[in-house]
């Protein structure tokens, strides 16, 4: 199994969100990050979940992690419930890490067995919408990645994203799980 985080964040300050929202709004990423999870389980937190449209995103498997004692899920069949990240210890199939910033921190600091294996670190170089709640950021996970993640890929660039992968150093990481990533990646959506 491999465990691979996906994020979009704004350049220099790491923001990935404004109270519920992502402050831009950029097709192809949303098209990258269908092509990069589709048929694949994902992990998310409860306010990403209710995030996706209908509580929903097709041919997934959806993780949700969350600290509400009976949350309930739109889809039983291919959503489901977990109060505790070390369920995602010996995971079997490819895990995708998708959010929100209290998922990401979790996953980054719980120790190599639960840090992700790879980064899909996108970083959006625009302006920010201007919403109104609280700014969301992942500084602390940035900083990890500078740390103890190696870049593996030049900065793909589309529509003011720059895309690149990161491995853990000292990971063995699937070829084959590699080369999709690299593959979705350097292909302008």
């Amino acid at each position: 199994m491999t465990k691979i985080a996906v994020w979009c964040r704004h350049d220099g300050d790491n923001l990935i969100g404004i109270g519920a929202k992502i402050p831009w709004h950029i097709p192809s990423d949303f098209r990258r990050f269908r092509k990069l999870t589709e048929s694949e389980a994902l992990v998310v937190g409860e306010k990403t979940y209710e995030s996706f449209p209908n509580r929903t995103l097709p041919n997934r498997d959806i993780h949700i992690l969350t600290l509400t004692p009976e949350y309930e899920v739109s889809d039983p069949a291919h959503h489901f419930v977990h109060h505790d990240i070390k369920d995602f210890k010996e995971f079997e199939p490819n895990l995708y890490i998708c959010g929100g910033a209290t998922i990401y921190k979790l996953f980054m600091s719980s120790g190599d067995k639960l840090m992700p294996d790879v980064i899909v670190d996108c970083k959006y170089l625009g302006a920010v919408d201007a919403l109104e709640g609280p700014r969301i950021d992942i500084t602390p996970c940035i900083e990890t990645m500078e740390k103890k993640y190696l870049k593996m890929s030049p900065d793909y660039e589309q529509e003011n994203v720059l895309t690149s992968l990161w491995v853990k150093k000292g990971d063995f990481v699937d070829q084959g799980v590699l080369k999709k990533l690299i593959n979705i990646i350097s292909v302008n959506n």
